[in-house]
């Protein structure tokens, strides 16, 4: 059910995953939700931003331990490009479906997902100054990344097209390479 909520979340939205669309992307029985899921509807769906969160800090972990910063980094925007393709342009981020709703009734889900996102830019920070550049540079980098993938993910999907991560993809690079071949060298 975690996982079809977090599908769910990506495809249609926060108001849109519902629990009977749960159930029926899931096939899991009704009874079900109510044993696992005691705070109903808001902790299925604060569970599936903590799993899809975690899928992605995985994928990041990964990504981060190449000796190559500009490598990690392409290899996670080439991760959302077969995605979003893969989906026929259906799939988004979970953690954003529920950024950007408001949930007056759950202020809970937003701070699950500003956790999600500072995690992820914690990660991208520790890459960036393991590579050389200051902590300061490299947060503002960090979260600059992951606005850039996010926004990418959505315009492709309104677009219906991977144009705006492909561009995303390539001024990231770029911007990668330059940051870090002008990053002042250790002197001996």
């Amino acid at each position: 059910m975690i996982l079809s909520a977090a599908a769910l979340l990506g495809e249609y939205g926060t108001s849109a995953t519902s629990i009977d669309r749960v159930l029926a992307h899931s096939g899991a029985p009704r009874g079900s939700v109510y044993h696992h899921f005691p705070g109903g509807r808001t902790q299925l769906i604060d569970e599936a931003v903590a799993l899809a969160g975690d899928f992605v800090t995985g994928l990041l972990d990964a990504a981060v331990r190449a000796d190559d910063p500009v490598d990690a980094i392409d290899a996670f925007f080439v991760l959302w490009r077969d995605r979003i393709t893969e989906s026929d342009f259906r799939a988004g981020c979970p953690i954003v479906a529920v950024a950007v709703e408001s949930n007056d009734d759950a202020p809970q889900l937003a701070r699950s997902a500003a956790a999600v996102f500072a995690r992820w830019q914690e990660i991208l920070t520790a890459l960036f100054v393991r590579h050389g550049l200051t902590e300061q540079r490299s947060r503002r980098l960090g979260s600059f990344i992951i606005a850039a993938v996010e926004g990418a993910v959505i315009m492709c999907r309104a677009e219906q097209s991977t144009a705006p991560i492909e561009a995303a993809a390539a001024e990231i690079h770029g911007l990668l390479l330059h940051t870090l071949n002008d990053r002042p060298q250790s002197q001996p």
